[in-house]
């Protein structure tokens, strides 16, 4: 009799659940929203995707050409901006320019969109520099642009939505990058519950390994090789010969799942920005949903045996 009241119970939730993440906002074309890394991939659709809809679209892009090439995409009511979230005078020009544009209106959406990769290597191949760049532009980037377009959210009681990455979850590969993205995730959930008396909802996005310039495998494979090659001899030799062309071929430039449908993690944002009641966390393609999110709450002893076995054994591991 417990187990069916049980399941009856999680049918009801379920129900209530669903039927409220289809209640939407009202009055979307007379929200504005600012989105940041808007040249190309996620933001660039995003942008693209909401200015169709109707939203007052404030898209911020690193290069003149990135920005040229948007607007000729998109309708006369989309306004851009170059920005470049790791200079703070950038940024705080950007918000100054923003709280003009919204005036009293305020800002309904800030999606913190832009970042980097950086080098996934080995961490013994690495310099500070190598984790100081992603960290950044993925973390202090985003904390800048967040805490100088706050004021305009909060009068607008309206949404911050930041895009972290199943590497916030699980750290894959060394380098910068999931580093920077557990942090993300830290400081949306403090964000997120500081955020809440003022009406303001927070959201975190979790795309999966999606083909977009981020990933493009060739640079990756570059940037590992040129590492390598500037390696003193004791860390080679550690590693063991034929080492770098084990683990390039291992990889492949083909070999990692990639979703192509960019489109996926925009539906997060749209949700995230229109729901009355938004999700904290949405992941965003099929590796995401079914291996990396599961995984991350899996023992550790799991994770560590599934991810190393993508690892290519060391030639005499006591070679050091």
């Amino acid at each position: 009799m417990f187990i069916w009241a049980l399941i009856f119970l999680l049918i009801i939730c379920s129900l209530v659940w669903s039927y409220k993440g289809r209640l939407k906002v009202e009055g979307v074309t007379d929200k504005y929203i600012f989105i940041t890394g808007c040249d190309t991939g996620f933001g660039n659709l995003a942008a693209k995707t909401f200015d169709k809809k109707g939203f007052r679209v404030l898209a911020a892009c690193l290069t003149e050409t990135g920005s040229a090439v948007l607007k000729e995409e998109a309708s006369e009511r989309l306004q851009t901006v170059l920005l470049d979230v790791t200079d703070s005078d950038s940024v705080k020009k950007t918000a100054q320019w923003v709280r003009a544009e919204v005036g009293e209106k305020g800002l309904w959406g800030l999606i913190n969109n832009a970042g980097i990769l950086g080098v996934l290597a080995p961490t013994d191949w690495l310099t500070l520099e190598h984790f100081r760049e992603p960290v950044e532009v993925n973390l202090f980037g985003l904390i800048d642009v967040t805490l100088n377009m706050l004021p305009l959210v909060k009068k607008a009681r309206g949404r911050v939505i930041n895009v972290s990455s199943v590497g916030g979850r699980l750290a894959f590969a060394g380098g910068g990058y999931a580093p920077s993205k557990y942090a993300v995730e830290g400081f949306t959930d403090s964000l997120r519950r500081d955020m809440k008396a003022f009406g303001v909802k927070v959201s975190c996005i979790e795309p999966g390994l999606f083909k977009t310039g981020l990933t493009d495998p060739v640079k990756a494979t570059e940037k590992k090789l040129a590492i390598w090659n500037q390696l003193p001899p004791d860390i080679k030799q550690q590693y063991g010969e034929g080492y770098i062309e084990k683990s390039l071929a291992k990889r492949g430039p083909n070999k990692p799942f990639q979703n192509v449908d960019l489109s996926l993690v925009v539906q997060c944002m749209e949700h995230a920005l229109t729901s009355l009641f938004p999700q904290s966390r949405y992941s965003a393609g099929i590796d995401a949903k079914t291996f990396w999110i599961p995984l991350s709450h899996m023992p550790t002893v799991l994770q560590d045996f599934l991810l190393q076995k993508e690892k290519v054994e060391l030639a005499d591991p006591t070679a050091v």
